[in-house]
């Protein structure tokens, strides 16, 4: 039985509450503890079905709702279907790599709670293909989207074949995939994002879902994500390459290594990437210039800084599709989902139109034409 109206506001309240405890862990300890409420069942459900002005067709599926939470929340698919049961149209679990590996030393996530955000060097610590191929099997008959982001292990010698190993292992379980090429905490990775590297890789990646449709098996959409922080005389080229090699959205965008504007000067000089409220500025700028490169062909995910609605709705006008949010989840809680969902169906309705995706992009040419730093 679904919680009651009541049940639900006394949840979020508790959210509320425990968040200066929260922040008194160490953010990896809060992060834990936060995966641990979902996989008991401790959260906020939503009071019922998503209004029809959510719903957004991507990819060949159609989405209740655009919002997800982003990769590098549930990194070993231990809670999918609970980011589900929060209201998320969809889930995205990862990032996977073949091997399971143990990241950067820590600690290597900071708060930079005056700025409302995180700087993390992470390095993609998970517990592998196999471990995740297990929980995704005991689940495949729930169904809901559900994405799969993968990578490359940190000392691999050809990164193209672990990204080939992760669209293999996981084929028949994937929605779609996400191909991770733009974690600054990677030796390398970022490299995969130059147009001759981009064709080599997504060429064996296409590849490998050719073949794998010519066996009979579905056929998978594939997602790219990028960073923020590519050469504004680069983005044409980077953008041509993606259309080119035909992929089925682009995600706009991973950290950032930039450290302009931020109050907490000290935290800053941590190294790794940046996300939360100083990232909504750049990505958003970015997003909108890769709208325009794709002349709005292709679905993108808009992703950084989004803490409210009014950001969720001027990521949607910058060219999204669908959202996804992370750092905005934890300073504002979980309600910030309900919140989102609200304040969309508002705008739509405001602005007469049947769905949120009649807005995609409304506002791309004004968002493309601000600088970087905002």
């Amino acid at each position: 039985m679904p919680p009651s109206e009541s049940e639900q506001t006394m949840l979020s309240s508790l959210f509320q509450f425990a968040r200066p405890m929260l922040f008194t862990l160490d953010p990896e300890q809060a992060h834990e503890v936060s995966l641990k409420a979902l996989e008991a069942g401790v959260y906020p459900r939503p009071l019922g079905p998503d209004d029809a002005a959510l719903g957004v067709s991507a990819m060949g599926h159609q989405f209740k709702n655009p919002i997800g939470i982003a990769a590098g929340y549930d990194k070993d698919a231990r809670v999918p279907d609970a980011v589900l049961g929060l209201g998320c149209g969809f889930a995205e679990i990862g990032t996977i790599t073949p091997q399971p590996q143990d990241g950067n030393p820590r600690p290597r996530v900071f708060r930079l709670v005056s700025d409302n955000a995180v700087i993390n060097r992470l390095g993609f610590n998970n517990g592998g293909h196999a471990a995740a191929l297990a929980r995704l099997e005991a689940r495949k008959a729930k169904g809901g989207i559900l994405a799969v982001n993968i990578g490359a292990n940190k000392d691999t010698v050809d990164k193209a074949a672990d990204y080939v190993q992760g669209i293999t292992t996981f084929n028949h379980l994937a929605t779609y995939f996400t191909v991770n090429i733009s974690s600054p905490n990677t030796p390398g990775l970022r490299d995969l994002q130059a147009p001759a590297a981009l064709d080599e890789l997504l060429g064996r990646v296409m590849a490998e879902r050719a073949r794998l449709v010519a066996d009979g098996k579905p056929r998978r959409p594939i997602v790219v994500k990028i960073a923020p922080d590519i050469a504004e005389d680069d983005l044409p080229a980077i953008v041509a390459r993606l259309v080119a090699n035909n992929v089925d959205g682009i995600a706009v965008s991973n950290t950032t290594l930039s450290r302009k504007n931020l109050k907490d000067q000290k935290t800053a000089t941590e190294s790794g990437g940046l996300s939360g409220a100083p990232l909504f500025h750049r990505s958003t700028v970015v997003l909108a210039r890769v709208y325009q490169l794709s002349e709005g062909k292709i679905p993108l995910i808009g992703i950084g800084g989004i803490t409210s609605p009014e950001t969720a709705l001027q990521k949607i006008e910058a060219g999204a599709t669908l959202l996804q949010l992370y750092t905005g989840l934890i300073y504002e809680g979980p309600g910030l989902i309900a919140r989102i969902k609200s304040g969309l169906t508002k705008s739509a309705r405001l602005s007469g139109v049947k769905s949120i995706q009649n807005l995609t992009g409304t506002k791309a040419p004004i968002w493309a034409a601000k600088a970087l730093v905002g």
